[in-house]
């Protein structure tokens, strides 16, 4: 069994995770062959800037495009524009910089190259309402779907039906062929969910879209829902003869991160066991299971025995229940761990974003264990009410347990990480 202190042993997971995403093994390992007309690179997500310097550093020959990312998030580039803008909300820079990047494809040929970077978030970035809608539409419609509580996979069937990038639309702009290189933060790693697929189309149907709606009560603006109920939504099919010379390639996912770092646990003399990494549903309901899976083999060895480490990954989503809270969805899943395991010494958690940041604030996650519950009722808090209000981040900040880390430049969505001593 490891000597290090809990929380060091689990940041060191936690950093092998993120170390097994770096976009710049996947690129290497995915370079496109040089066309005879020009390169040019385009991109959107929270990594897409450290994805554009990786792919730099390792092109032999000019390159030229840009890529949007979040605020905070941008780095030094020599040739690729870096454009910042808002998420998880849209806002007008993102919008200006959806209509660049179809501006930038559309008028290439059929010699040129596009290399699009995808990753995370780039459905937030890339704002695009189809016509009769607005910006303030699409905010609308961001908004209610990240409190709604639909999985990932859901949120971007209806985006992709209510855009003019999304679902394949960049791609299919072009005559260029198109070589898009995906860091998946989506259950399953399909590749036309990433960024609601803005380069890679699927198979969803607006009438799809209209149940999603229908199931999760959206109300949505009636131009949206006119929208949904005309051909003029349909996105282009998979088997549409644009595509037919564009490839894509996933270059960093969960599962890969989940496997570093049972690795690292395993050097440490604690047997990891991973329970998936394309986990999804409400944070604090799989909070609840990954808490009583640990008071087992906590109590009784089973059904692996101790010292062990769960390790899993995929994307929760939180329905909110409250106005005002603060925090993210992994944030919430610590919270209603911490009331799971409240009192069970020798069990201590990380739960994070590995993007680095969890919700719309400045951490990734947060730490939890058997004491944490002691030391918030001890801060004057009632940790109960607080998960109720889906203020995990005000819980965790006065008790010193955030974890944070800044921008990591990559996303490959939910990290835990649960060590039963």
């Amino acid at each position: 069994m490891t000597t290090t202190a809990p929380r060091d042993f689990l940041k060191s997971l936690f950093d092998a995770a993120v170390g097994a995403a770096d976009p710049l093994t996947g690129i290497k390992a995915h370079l496109p062959a040089k066309p005879k007309g020009r390169t040019v690179v385009i991109g959107a997500g929270k990594g897409a800037a450290q994805m554009a310097r990786a792919l730099e550093s390792v092109w032999d020959g000019k390159l030229e495009g840009l890529v949007v990312t979040r605020y905070g998030y941008g780095c030094e580039t020599r040739a690729i524009e870096i454009i910042e803008a808002a998420h998880p909300v849209p806002d007008a820079a993102g919008l200006v910089a959806a209509r660049r990047l179809t501006e930038t494809v559309s008028g290439l040929a059929e010699d040129d190259l596009v290399i699009a970077l995808i990753c995370g978030g780039g459905s937030a970035l890339l704002p695009s309402p189809p016509e009769g809608l607005t910006l303030e539409d699409e905010i609308a419609l961001n908004e209610m779907l990240l409190a709604s509580g639909a999985p990932i996979s859901a949120m971007n069937v209806v985006r992709k039906h209510l855009s003019t990038i999304k679902g394949g639309r960049l791609a299919a702009a072009t005559k260029a062929r198109v070589v898009s290189l995906i860091v998946s933060d989506i259950p399953g790693d399909n590749p036309a969910h990433v960024a609601s697929g803005p380069t890679v189309p699927d198979g969803s149907t607006r009438h799809q879209a209209l149940e999603i709606v229908r199931q999760y009560g959206l109300q949505l603006p009636q131009a949206a829902l006119d929208h949904l109920n005309s051909p003029r939504a349909d996105a282009p099919r998979p088997d549409d003869p644009v595509f037919l010379r564009h490839e894509h390639h996933i270059i960093a996912s969960a599962g890969v991160s989940l496997e570093a770092a049972a690795a690292m646990a395993k050097a440490q003399g604690v047997t990891p066991v991973i329970l998936s990494d394309a986990i999804e549903g409400e944070s604090r309901d799989v909070a609840q299971v990954h808490a009583a899976i640990a008071r087992e083999v906590l109590g009784r060895d089973r059904p692996f025995s101790k010292p062990a480490v769960m390790l899993s990954g995929g994307e929760t989503t939180v329905t909110l229940r409250a106005k005002g809270g603060k925090g993210g969805r992994n944030g919430e899943f610590a919270l209603a761990a911490a009331l799971a395991i409240d009192g069970h010494e020798g069990i201590h958690l990380l739960a994070a974003d590995t993007d680095g940041i969890d919700g719309s604030e400045d951490n990734a996650g947060a730490y939890a264990d058997g004491g944490t519950i002691k030391r918030l009722r001890a801060a004057g808090l009632d940790p109960r009410r607080l998960l109720d209000g889906n203020d995990s981040y005000s819980a965790f900040k006065a008790i010193g347990d955030l974890f944070e880390t800044g921008p990591t430049g990559t996303n490959v969505n939910d990290f835990r990480a649960i060590l039963i001593r």
